[in-house]
Parts: C-alpha cells; sequence; structure tokens
C-alpha cells in the first residue's frame, strides 16, 4: 500500500466501475472489495491501475466530481492516445486539450509524453507554438504538436 492513495467516491455500483476500467487498462488488478448486506453491489473498492492504487466508494448522488481532480495518463504513442481518449470518453463528455470526462464524471487527461519534453523546450519561441497549437486541440495529436514545433 502506498503512503498516499486518492479515493473516489462515484454514485454508481462501482462494479460497474471496475469492469469498465478493466476493460481499457491493461495493467489493472482489484485487491478489495466490499458489500453491504447480502445481495447488494459493491460498496467499496480498493484497485490499481498502471501501478496507481485508488481507493473507491459508492457514495451516492452527494458527491461530484470536477476537473480541479484527474487522472493524468502519459501515453508514449498516437496510437496510445488514440486508444485511451475513446476508450475513457465512451459514454462521457471530450473536451479540450487532452482533457476528458468518462462515463462516471472523472477526469482524465490524455497527454504525449513529447508535449511536456516539447513545452520544456528551452527556445521558448518553438515551445508556445507548441502550446498555441495544443490549445486548438481536444485529443492530442502528435504530428500536430511537431509540425507546430519544427515551424
Amino acid at each position: 500500500m502506498s503512503k498516499i492513495t486518492p479515493f473516489l467516491a462515484y454514485n454508481n455500483d462501482l462494479k460497474e466501475v471496475v469492469d469498465f476500467y478493466s476493460s481499457i487498462f491493461k495493467n489493472m488488478k482489484v485487491s478489495e472489495v466490499t458489500h453491504i448486506g447480502e445481495n447488494s453491489g459493491i460498496f467499496s473498492a480498493t484497485f490499481e491501475i498502471e501501478g496507481q492504487e485508488f481507493y473507491a466508494i459508492n457514495g451516492g448522488p452527494h458527491f461530484k466530481f470536477s476537473e480541479a481532480f484527474s487522472i493524468f495518463v502519459h501515453c508514449n504513442t498516437q496510437e496510445e492516445v488514440d486508444e485511451y481518449w475513446e476508450k475513457l470518453s465512451a459514454g462521457g463528455e471530450k473536451s479540450q486539450c487532452g482533457w476528458l470526462k468518462d462515463k462516471f464524471g472523472v477526469s482524465w487527461q490524455v497527454i504525449p509524453n513529447i508535449l511536456g519534453e516539447l513545452l520544456r523546450d528551452k527556445d521558448k519561441g518553438k515551445s508556445q507554438k507548441v502550446m498555441q497549437a495544443m490549445m486548438q486541440m481536444s485529443k492530442i495529436d502528435i504530428a500536430a504538436l511537431k509540425k507546430a514545433y519544427e515551424s
């Protein structure tokens, strides 16, 4: 168990949540599940996605997710960006600059690692062009970022 674990309160049976994330991430494992009552759904669960531990609870409609908290998905290729973008946003909402909400309202950022590299370039003119290109995007397009960088 890590010292710090994000705690997420969903308004759903967590079985649906766990099944959804398991269908997207190859490296997902559920370590604990709690049921309250004989015929109830999952009340709480502890799971790991790509090595990051999460604790989730079926908190009901009292708590809402907001963009103030998001889960950042590091991607190495455009194929990864495309796959996570489409799968995570299914039934949810696509936004700007690589942000989306999944069907449960959780905010995610699907970002290629090269974006950070290009934005940290010592040539401020190049990094500014990359930032301007990214600000026009919904899903991040690596080829378009590189084109902006090289222009």
